[in-house]
């Protein structure tokens, strides 16, 4: 197999070095924009991974658990006012596993992936190609295959499969099958805090306007961190217009007491926000897998655990075609249809929760609230409701 994967993310690092321990005599090209001397280990995006993703870094020898920070518990709670307000606790210990995932810089990620890739393709440079800097302009259909144009000279190659795995930010995306703009977008970057500082929670605070999170980073020399991720709608911005001391002051008033006493807070990005997504992860010999897939609202932070069980489930049927000499189509149809239990509840369930904060129902508040506060009572709920957030479904 000729397999070219497009985007040296996290999905399509994450594809790429599983094909090459899982498909020993597939040639697998890695294509990326952008050039191989640039550092990647710079950017201060931050990610959030479940349980799972963790484990399959760890497989996949590209895991530092010195720049992560591990997530213990979640706390889920809406702020008032509200008749009933409501919160969620999910620990580790009470699910028996030694953490729910882990926060992390996007660079501190995507670092150890790319060496580790190096390193294995240096090992094998017969079958696994590294193509940095090399932008990839089209994709044309072709019998049993697809043709593709890369480089400056638009040199036209043909490949079993091309992976599409570099998806962006929605805001840059073109609009996919199934498209709408929340009219929302997220203030993020992060918030300095007071020992002992979150020590592995998470919190998810449900505003009036939008939900809240801030996510455990690891300490620094200046002491406790979390990063913030906060989504308004555009109409009805209250930070936009504020300086830092203000910006603290309204973003601890919505928090509840377990966050503790914010000290600082960083400059703050503004992104838009919406759901773009395909209906089939598969056209002819194309298929996308990550943000190239399903773009999705961060209100459950599942859109990069997501890619990467695509990439899992990919793999997976190629080896499977690969053992038993089916049909290459036969095993490519057929991911659709696996990934639907996964996807599909996570992007309703994330469109939902969106969708829900635009609404002005006299009734809604309270409804959360008697929810969550019904979910902390229900055991086994609660715990399966927790397991899937940890490992898909």
């Amino acid at each position: 197999m000729n397999l070219a994967v497009i985007g040296a993310g996290p999905a399509g690092l994450a594809l790429a070095l599983l094909a090459a321990e899982r498909l020993p005599r597939a040639h697998i090209h890695l294509f990326d924009t952008r050039p191989l001397d640039r550092d990647v280990g710079a950017d201060a995006r931050t990610l959030a991974l479940n349980l799972g993703s963790v484990h399959l870094l760890q497989r996949l020898q590209a895991w530092r658990p010195e720049a992560a920070q591990a997530i213990r518990a979640v706390h889920v709670s809406q702020a008032p006012p509200a008749p009933v307000a409501g919160e969620v606790w999910m620990r580790a210990a009470d699910l028996g596993v030694p953490q729910l995932g882990a926060v992390l810089p996007y660079g501190a990620l995507v670092a150890p992936m790319q060496r580790r890739w190096l390193d294995v393709a240096a090992r094998a440079p017969q079958r696994l190609f590294t193509r940095f800097g090399t932008a990839v302009h089209a994709l044309r259909a072709q019998p049993g295959g697809v043709e593709l144009d890369s480089g400056d000279a638009h040199l036209a190659e043909r490949f079993d499969l091309a992976v599409v795995a570099e998806g962006g930010v929605f805001a840059e995306q073109a609009r996919k099958a199934i498209a709408h703009d929340y009219r929302q977008h997220a203030w993020v970057g992060s918030v300095r805090l007071a020992a002992p500082g979150l020590q592995g929670t998470a919190i998810e605070r449900f505003t009036r306007n939008g939900p809240l999170a801030l996510l455990p980073l690891p300490d620094d020399a200046d002491g406790p961190r979390a990063a913030l991720v906060w989504c308004l709608p555009d109409a009805e911005d209250d930070i936009g217009a504020l300086s830092d001391a203000q910006r603290l002051v309204v973003i601890q008033q919505q928090l509840p007491a377990v966050a503790g006493r914010l000290t600082g807070i960083s400059a703050l990005k503004r992104f838009p926000l919406g759901l773009n997504a395909e209906t089939r992860l598969l056209q002819g010999r194309t298929l996308r897998i990550g943000n190239a897939a399903q773009t999705l609202h961060p209100v459950a932070g599942q859109g990069l655990n997501l890619g990467l069980r695509d990439a899992q489930a990919l793999v997976d049927a190629l080896r499977d075609a690969a053992e038993t000499g089916r049909d290459l189509d036969a095993a490519l149809a057929r991911i659709d249809r696996q990934r639907a239990p996964d996807r599909w509840p996570m992007i309703a369930a994330t469109d939902f929760l969106a969708r829900s904060f635009a609404w002005r129902l006299p009734g809604l508040p309270a409804a959360r609230g008697l929810a969550l506060a019904g979910l902390e009572l229900a055991g086994p709920l609660k715990a399966a409701l927790a397991r899937r957030m940890m490992f898909g479904g």
